[in-house]
Formats: C-alpha cells, structure tokens, sequence
C-alpha cells in the first residue's frame, strides 16, 4: 500500500528525470492553472496530471488525492456559489441568487486545484527527499539548511499522521468510539492531540540532537558525492512546462 507523501521506487520516465527538473516542472504547472481561468485548459492540465500519474504506477494516490482536495474545495465552491451572482438566475436567495456563472466559478475552483495539486504531489511520490535537497543545494544553490527544513517538514505529515493513526487505534482498543457525526469526531479527536504534539516535540528534539551531532552547520554544497546531470529528457520536460505555462498567459491576456 502507498503510503501518503513516501517515495515509490519505479523506473518510470519521471522516475528518472533531475529533481531539480522535476520540481520546477511542477512548480510551473502549478502556476499555469492559477494564472487561467479557462476551463477547458484546466480540465487538460487535469487528464495531463492523471496520465503522467498512470505512467508511474501511481493512479490510484493520486485519485485518492483528487478527491481529498475536491473534499476540501467544496467549502470554497460553496462560497463562490452563494457570493457570486452571475449568469442566468436559477435559484432566488434574500440576498442576490444562485447563477450558471457562480456554478461555473466553483467548478473552475474544484479542477484547478486538483489540476495544481497533482503535479506537486507527483514530485514527491517519484523522488527520494534526499535528492529533492542535494539537487537544489547544487544546481540552484540554496542554502543546505534551508533545502532540509522543506524537505523535513514535508517528510514529518505522514509521520504524524502514522502518529495519529496508532493514537486512535490504542484508544479505539480501550472502547473510544470514532464512529458518528463530525462534531463527535472533532470532539474525540482534540484530546490526541496534546499525546501527538508530546511525540512530536520529542521526535524533533532527537532529530536536532541528531543533526547537530553528524556536523549539520558543516554542511555544504561541495559535501554531497550524488551528481545530479541535466539531459536531454529534461529539457524537453522543461520546455513542455514552459510551454504550457505560456499557453495559459495567453488564454489569460485574451480573456478566454
């Protein structure tokens, strides 16, 4: 089973692109779906996300994400829908009305950031945390210590959420009930988190020790053996994101 934000050992294209590339490549798909608002090109980034997901065995994570982040865009849907009076009226409120355009608005909303998501998240699943950091350290020159906060704090969610899970399982087993409605849930779940943030102090303490103790403020560029060589492939990568990137500019300055 895939577990939330590990690397996935593979030999896929992605697998082999730089990190460095392959995190600039995501960060550019994720510009190009906030810079338009056409839908029809949002709905591409979207299948071009799905189907770079279905070229490295991992389709069904990223699936799962797409509705963990449509879950979570339903609130900002809402919103739009009941503050945005636009379009044909379909359903009167006391304080304006339900339109196609507000319709249209959350639906732009829910694929974009699924469309945006998916690559970020893609970059993760495919490239060990270790790379991410070395790479930037030496092609793009970023500070060590700043290469590994973002890299540890990416690394520490599904630690906490491995965390949560075995707080909830031991209190299960002493006759906590989980089940019922969301404030019930909320409710149960508070309490675990004075045992996770405990954990979590302990953990980040150790790992400090940890660090400083291996010479961490030593570290340098120069310091890793791993080269990390641009090629061909990544280029071309590069050149497809930037394209696409412009493609939504110009959607965006003509107003479709």
């Amino acid at each position: 089973m895939v577990k939330f934000l590990e690397y996935v050992p593979g030999d896929s294209l992605l697998h082999r692109l730089n990190p460095t590339v392959k995190l600039g490549c995501a960060v550019l798909l994720a510009i190009a779906c906030f810079v338009t608002s056409n839908l029809a090109f949002l709905a591409g980034m979207l299948v071009l996300g799905l189907v770079l997901a279905g070229s490295c065995g991992m389709l069904r994570p990223t699936l799962g994400l797409c509705k963990a982040v449509g879950a979570f865009s339903l609130l900002l849907a809402l919103i739009i829908i009941l503050t945005t009076p636009r379009g044909a009226v379909l359903v009167e409120l006391p304080w304006g009305y339900i339109g196609t355009g507000g319709l249209l608005g959350a639906l732009t909303v829910v694929v974009r950031l699924m469309a945006a998501a998916i690559p970020l998240f893609l970059v993760f699943y495919v490239t060990q945390m270790g790379d991410i950091a070395n790479s930037v350290v030496k092609q793009l020159h970023v500070p060590y210590k700043y290469a590994f906060t973002f890299t540890s704090t990416v690394h520490v969610i599904p630690v906490f959420m491995n965390d949560m899970a075995g707080i909830m399982e031991a209190q299960t087993a002493r006759g906590v009930e989980f089940d019922g409605s969301l404030v019930k849930k909320v409710r149960l779940m508070v309490p675990l988190c004075v045992p996770l943030l405990v954990s979590s102090v302990r953990k980040t303490n150790s790992a400090a020790i940890a660090a400083e103790v291996r010479g961490f403020n030593l570290r340098t560029a120069a310091s890793g053996y791993k080269e990390y060589p641009v090629r061909g492939a990544d280029w071309g990568a590069l050149a497809a994101c930037a394209a696409l990137l412009a493609a939504a500019v110009a959607l965006a300055v003509l107003g479709a």
